[in-house]
């Protein structure tokens, strides 16, 4: 495995128009690019905000035009490209899946991961509810990128710190976490978040966000990608636009602090009795 990996963060203001969300993507990937990442990753959602309607009426499946665009991209740069969260249609009659694509410098899709838990919370005298849109997925997934285990997350997961355990124990090094966050949680609980399960799990955090309003009320997302490393340090931040961040993980770091604060390997799963609460 390698003891570095460069990523790049792509934020992006989404709008209720796939084909300039789309456009709007690739170029920044393409501008991405020009750093000589290994992997580029975009936000949550970056094909189409909108109404309940709109997702179902312009929901693409795995095969269709975005996903292929992206595999395209992703051959031509060769790179890694992670494609945030779409909302894919599975059958024409069921609910669609949020999900994350990771394809190859090959153009392949490695690997998918379909958010598992949906937003469905009141914020901001709002109530949302995610799972009118989509269905929650149910594989805890770690793919591999230039040798490095990484795991996938979206969002709304973040607040499940039994998700982050497991995909540590897994092996991942790095938990990705494309976002659209909401500004009302976002202002509190954000970095607050991405800081406490890095340090729990003392692996980098990597978490591209949308940025700006958002339809269908013009809500606002608040931002701010980040990265995050093992001993809970902010390492990168994006300013209040467009564009992207890259940075580069020393992997080591990892092992370094999990040896001088050896938290996993301190678990005691023998006490941990969870199935008193499973229900």
């Amino acid at each position: 495995m390698t003891n570095k990996l460069k990523v790049s963060m792509v934020q992006m203001q989404v709008t209720d128009q796939v084909e300039i969300n789309v456009q709007k993507a690739i170029e920044l990937t393409k501008e991405a690019a020009k750093s000589n990442p290994d992997v580029i990753v975009l936000p949550e959602n970056f094909h189409l905000m909108g109404t309940k309607q709109d997702f179902f009426e312009k929901a693409e499946t795995i095969d269709g035009p975005t996903i292929t665009k992206l595999r395209e991209t992703a051959r031509e740069l060769s790179t890694y490209i992670v494609a945030g969260t779409m909302k894919l249609r599975v059958n024409e009659d069921g609910k669609l899946k949020n999900t994350c694509c990771v394809i190859n410098p090959e153009g392949e899709i490695q690997d998918v991961y379909d958010k598992i838990h949906t937003f469905n919370a009141q914020v901001g005298g709002r109530t949302h509810d995610g799972s009118q849109v989509e269905d929650a997925g149910d594989r805890i997934v770690v793919t591999n990128i230039k040798g490095v285990p990484v795991g996938l997350s979206v969002c709304f997961d973040i607040r499940f710190p039994e998700m982050f355990r497991i995909l540590a124990l897994k092996g991942a090094k790095v938990i990705l976490v494309p976002a659209i966050f909401m500004l009302h949680t976002g202002k509190d609980h954000w970095e607050v978040l991405l800081r406490a399960r890095a340090i729990e799990n003392q692996v980098f955090m990597v978490a591209p966000a949308t940025h700006g309003k958002f339809p269908p009320h013009d809500d606002w997302s608040y931002g701010r990608s980040m990265v995050i490393d093992p001993w809970g340090l902010m390492i990168a931040q994006s300013s209040d636009k467009d564009g992207v961040v890259t940075v580069e993980l020393d992997l080591d770091l990892v092992e370094d602090v999990r040896k001088r604060v050896p938290s996993l390997s301190q678990r005691r799963p023998d006490v941990y009795n969870w199935s008193e609460f499973d229900h």
